[in-house]
């Protein structure tokens, strides 16, 4: 089905935008879209303090729900996470105890806020914990009333059990429940508030599938399911994950200015993308600064710093960041008087390698070599930011204010200016 094919507003966005990979019955949920508020959810398990970067996509999910008119329902696993989703994952997840999931769930409720208005309106989200039902079914009720809708051969098909048995990795019988405990989450939101729709990743599509069959076959209801592409950067990256670890979006966990910063190192190619998923700016716009030439791409990239920080920690916050990194690396660097080379304009526009620049241009390695060492020791970095591979090539879409900044270890910092 085609993004023009769709009438309702949520899928046309949903589309427009990059948001879907799969969808269960999706004439059946462009048509319930279009006719009335629909109501549909999203699970996040407490598994840590905050969530991160790799969990706004489906927040973002829940918001274009919302506004396009929608319900959104958040649930905290607090009875899923006691087992662990196997869903793309090689080993066991830590089992938790009762305490920690529920202060982990204190915890990632304020980032909710953030993105969805919650309240008793029609479309206002609401926030509901799965143990509430989850711990009261007994073990053989559970299995009885529905174990039976579940087959042994169809649950080892999906992917989440199936990649994990083919690499030969050891999946637990706790584990193997989740699904079923998933898919009971469903029935029981669309029980309690009338949910039609389920959404996730890509890697909860068996999950997501098990739901809408077990609504379909036990209660005879609409249930519809909804996936996003697993997102990795241009140059293959998992999403949120940096050398220094998960991108927090809790404040006390990561501060605002490296929030900003992580924005603001997204790759060229990965700029339009990101604004359409991570942010509420038009498509029109998006399409005018991802087209920037060259450095001017950078200017891009500070849009989307500023409105992924304003969105999450506020106009202000935003704008400090923004005020930050201009003192940290424009003001700072230039007034501390660091040491300035030059390279022709003609050879940054075609290309040198990170290895070419910190050795043959900035001196800040005796041999291209030393350089790549460097690089695989974490020690080298452009921009601020660190790099692992030295080979990559550097272009002027890399110049921030005119400039690059190298750096290797922590006190041999170079400017390296186009002439």
């Amino acid at each position: 089905m085609t993004d023009a094919a769709f009438k309702s507003e949520f899928l046309q966005t949903m589309q427009a935008r990059g948001y879907i990979h799969q969808i269960t019955h999706p004439e059946e949920l462009d048509q319930a879209a279009s006719k009335g508020v629909i109501t549909g959810y999203i699970g996040y398990d407490a598994t840590a303090p905050s969530l991160h970067v790799g969990n706004l996509i489906t927040i973002m999910m829940l918001r274009r729900l919302q506004q396009a008119g929608h319900k959104p329902i958040v649930i905290v696993g607090g009875g899923t996470t006691k087992v662990g989703d196997p869903s793309g994952k090689d080993e066991t997840r830590q089992l938790r105890s009762h305490d920690e999931i529920q202060a982990n769930i204190a915890s990632i409720r304020q980032a909710f806020g953030k993105f969805l208005t919650f309240g008793d309106g029609p479309n206002d989200a609401i926030l509901v914990d799965n143990d509430e039902w989850l711990s009261k079914l007994g073990y053989i009720d559970f299995l009885r009333e529905y174990g039976v809708h579940f087959t042994i051969n169809r649950m080892l098909a999906f992917d989440s059990v199936k990649l994990r048995l083919d690499r030969e990795q050891p999946l637990t019988f706790i584990e193997f429940n989740y699904m079923l405990m998933q898919a009971t989450d469903y029935l029981e939101l669309s029980r309690r508030y009338g949910c039609v729709l389920q959404m996730g990743g890509s890697d909860q599509w068996g999950n997501i599938l098990n739901g809408v069959e077990l609504i379909r076959r036990v209660d005879q209801k609409p249930a519809f399911g909804l996936t996003t592409p697993l997102l990795a950067t241009a140059s293959g990256a998992k999403m949120g994950k940096t050398a220094q670890g998960a991108v927090w979006l809790n404040a006390d966990m990561l501060s605002p200015y490296d929030y900003w910063q992580f924005w603001r190192n997204t790759e060229d190619a990965d700029v339009g993308r990101f604004m359409k998923l991570y942010t509420d700016i038009p498509l029109a716009e998006i399409a005018r600064l991802e087209a920037l030439p060259g450095a001017e791409i950078n200017e891009a990239k500070k849009v989307l710093a500023n409105e992924a920080t304003r969105m999450l920690h506020g106009q202000d916050a935003a704008d400090a960041a923004a005020a930050a990194a201009q003192a940290a690396f424009v003001d700072g660097a230039l007034s501390l008087g660091l040491p300035t080379v030059e390279i022709a304009s003609g050879d940054l526009e075609a290309g040198v390698t990170l290895a070419q620049l910190f050795a043959d241009v900035a001196g800040l390695a005796g041999s291209r070599g030393e350089a790549r060492r460097l690089a695989q020791g974490g020690g080298l970095r452009l921009n601020d930011k660190t790099e692992a591979d030295a080979n990559r090539l550097v272009t002027t879409a890399d110049l921030s204010e005119g400039v690059l900044k190298l750096a290797a270890g922590k006190k041999k910092i170079v400017l390296v200016k186009p002439v």
